[in-house]
């Protein structure tokens, strides 16, 4: 993977970049970011795209939540968590959804994961758990509901972790009947 900002450090001339993607020797993931094009596909190309586009930003809420396999949804958009204080990215492809956090709320439970070789910030099922019962109004509680459930069938469940996140979330009084009723 390679960004057009990489590629000039490298002393390669964007013009060169450019002929190499028409001769088919590179293929374009997003704007601005190639890869060779003999590889083998990517597994989760937006979520690369979005990793290489993005290096401040976390893959958060159903992105998260379809990257750690508890849910049925199939995210039309990827969700990312940007510090408060964050300019907007500009990006065309994949669609994104954008979340504002702040303070701990965005600094905890952030795991790099590598994709295709690449690293990609996503929290952790626990905290993405507790962030989908914080944004339950504008996701469906439904989602948040099923979350909670294909997590509690998981092998390594944990009650603590979950209720920790929730209280740096700010939901922890939301959640708690929930997953006692999942328990």
């Amino acid at each position: 993977m390679l960004r057009t900002r990489e590629a000039i450090k490298a002393r390669i001339h964007p013009r060169t970049l450019y002929v190499m993607w028409k001769a088919g020797v590179v293929e374009q993931i997003s704007r601005g970011v190639y890869r060779l094009a003999d590889l083998p596909p990517l597994s989760n190309p937006d979520l690369v795209a979005v990793a290489k586009r993005i290096p401040d930003g976390v893959i958060c809420l159903i992105s998260a939540l379809a990257y750690h396999e508890i849910t049925t949804q199939i995210p039309h958009e990827v969700h990312i968590a940007l510090a408060e204080d964050s300019r907007p990215p500009r990006l065309d492809y994949p669609p994104l959804r954008i979340f504002w956090f702040r303070g701990s709320a965005f600094t905890e439970g952030i795991e790099s994961h590598s994709i295709d070789n690449v690293p990609v910030r996503i929290y952790c099922p626990e905290k993405t758990l507790a962030d989908c019962f914080k944004y339950r109004n504008k996701i469906g509680l439904d989602i948040a509901m099923e979350a909670l459930r294909l997590y509690r069938h998981r092998k390594g469940f944990n009650v603590d972790k979950v209720m920790h996140y929730a209280r740096i979330c700010r939901v922890g009084k939301v959640m708690r009947p929930y997953v006692e009723g999942v328990l």
